[in-house]
């Protein structure tokens, strides 16, 4: 098994409405084979301050333990050459026969702390294992990754790839409306005043 591109979503949702529908178009990518879920974390907090906290992985046992070997060999090779290779792949084994978990309970403590009520944020540790192909091809073509990022859809408008209507109501979307009030001016998400930036 060769390891895609490993991608970390950080997602926030404001007055979440769980409908199961991300779950579902995850599962249709797992079952095509195009997208992994390494590990994944959701932490909601309801109205009421009543908390939960869901962990999630789609790895195949198999999966689990090659990804674990691949991923401790590399660490292994980093820190102590050809022998560390070695090492490391033995022990990313035996630490992937009880599954992949990238995010500890420590992690969801301290986003609890920091979540407001209503709201909820999922990490989300993805492989993109269509990208296998095409990214081994840019490999032996001499290629290699100098950045990546999602684009945003106002950028595309002034490319001319989407009305400004379309581009405003996917960044209306993309907005973390849970982030607190500032006091000293009512906007939310900071930096609009002297105040917010302090």
């Amino acid at each position: 098994m060769a390891i895609g591109p490993v991608q970390l979503l950080a997602i926030g949702f404001s007055s979440p409405d769980f409908q199961g529908e991300a779950l579902e178009e995850l599962a249709r990518l797992r079952e095509s084979n195009a997208v992994k879920i390494i590990d994944a974390l959701l932490v909601y907090k309801n109205e009421d301050g009543d908390m939960a906290v869901v962990e999630a992985s789609n790895l195949t046992e198999d999966e689990s333990v090659e990804f674990g070997m691949k991923v401790g060999a590399l660490i292994g090779l980093g820190a102590a050459g050809e022998d560390g290779f070695v090492a490391g792949a033995e022990l990313g084994a035996i630490a992937g026969e009880d599954g992949i978990e990238i995010f500890s309970g420590d992690t969801a403590l301290e986003i609890l702390e920091a979540l407001p009520n209503d709201s909820a944020i999922a990490l989300v540790l993805l492989e993109h294992h269509w990208a296998v192909p095409l990214r081994d091809a840019i490999w032996r073509a001499g290629g290699f990754n100098l950045a990546s990022t999602f684009i945003r859809p106002r950028d595309l408008v002034a490319l001319g790839m989407f009305r400004a209507e379309e581009a405003e109501e996917l960044a209306a979307l993309e907005e973390l409306e849970w982030l607190e009030e500032c006091e000293a001016c009512g906007e939310r998400g900071g930096n609009h005043c002297p105040e917010c930036t302090d």
